[in-house]
C-alpha cells in the first residue's frame, strides 16, 4: 500500500493492539489466476515468531485452504477506525480556504505463508481459545462445553484450521499527522461533535487516536 512516512506504523506493539482490537480481518489469497478476499476472525499469538502468528479456522467447504498455493505468502488486512474529514473543521479554512476534504483512518497489513491444520485436536483448541477471548467481557461467558459435546464434534468437523507465520506487517495510521497541531485539534473537535457524545461512534474512536498521538 501507498505509505508516506508521517503515517506508517512500524511498531510491533502498537500494530499488535490494533489487530486485537479489530480481529476480522480480510484474507487475501489466490485461487489460479482469480484473487480471494475472504473476512475472517483471527487470534492472535504475539509470542510465536517475531512478529507473532495468526490463527483461524475457515469452512471445510471453503476452497482457500486448497487452492492458495502455500509456497506463496497470504495478505490479511485489519481495518481500525475510520471517518470522513471536514474542510470546516480546520482553521485555515477561514484563513485562506486552502482545504479539501479527506479521510482518516487506522490499517494494518500483515502477511506470511499459509499454513493449514486440518486436525481436530488443533481446531479444538483454537475455537476453545478464539471463544474464550471473545466471550470474556461478556457478563456471563459462554464457554463451548455448555453445547453438547457431539454437536461441537460435528462443528469442528466441518471447519480447517489455519496459521500464518507473520513475516511482514505494518500500518498505516492516517491521522493528520501531515498537518499543524491547531489543524488537527480542529479535527478532533469536528469528530468529537459529529459523533454526537457516542463514545462507541467511528468518529469518536478516531478522534481519540489522535489525541494519543498529539500528546506524545
Amino acid at each position: 500500500m501507498y505509505l508516506p512516512d508521517h503515517f506508517r506504523c512500524d511498531d510491533t506493539g502498537s500494530l499488535h493492539a490494533a489487530v486485537v482490537a479489530h480481529p476480522l480481518g480480510t484474507l487475501i489469497t489466490q485461487d489460479g489466476e482469480q484473487v480471494v478476499a475472504d473476512e475472517v476472525p483471527f487470534l492472535l499469538d504475539p509470542t510465536a515468531g517475531p512478529l507473532g502468528t495468526l490463527r483461524a479456522h475457515v469452512a471445510r467447504n471453503n476452497p482457500l485452504w486448497l487452492r492458495h498455493s502455500t509456497a506463496r505468502p497470504v495478505l490479511v488486512v485489519f481495518k481500525g477506525p475510520q471517518a470522513y474529514v471536514s474542510p470546516a473543521w480546520y482553521p485555515g479554512k477561514a484563513e485562506h480556504g486552502k482545504v479539501v476534504p479527506t479521510w482518516n483512518y487506522c490499517v494494518v497489513q500483515a502477511s506470511g505463508p499459509l499454513r493449514v491444520h486440518d486436525d481436530a485436536a488443533w481446531v479444538r483448541a483454537h475455537v476453545d481459545a478464539l471463544t474464550e477471548q471473545h466471550e470474556a467481557h461478556q457478563p456471563k461467558p459462554w464457554h463451548t462445553h455448555e453445547a453438547p459435546s457431539h454437536y461441537i464434534d460435528q462443528m469442528v468437523k466441518a471447519v480447517v484450521g489455519i496459521e500464518i507465520a507473520l513475516t511482514h506487517l505494518v500500518g498505516k495510521f492516517k491521522l493528520s499527522q501531515n498537518h499543524p497541531a491547531t489543524s488537527q485539534l480542529g479535527v478532533v473537535q469536528g469528530l468529537q461533535a459529529a459523533a454526537g457524545g457516542q463514545p462507541g461512534a467511528p468518529a469518536a474512536a478516531v478522534a481519540h487516536r489522535m489525541l494519543q498521538i498529539l500528546q506524545k
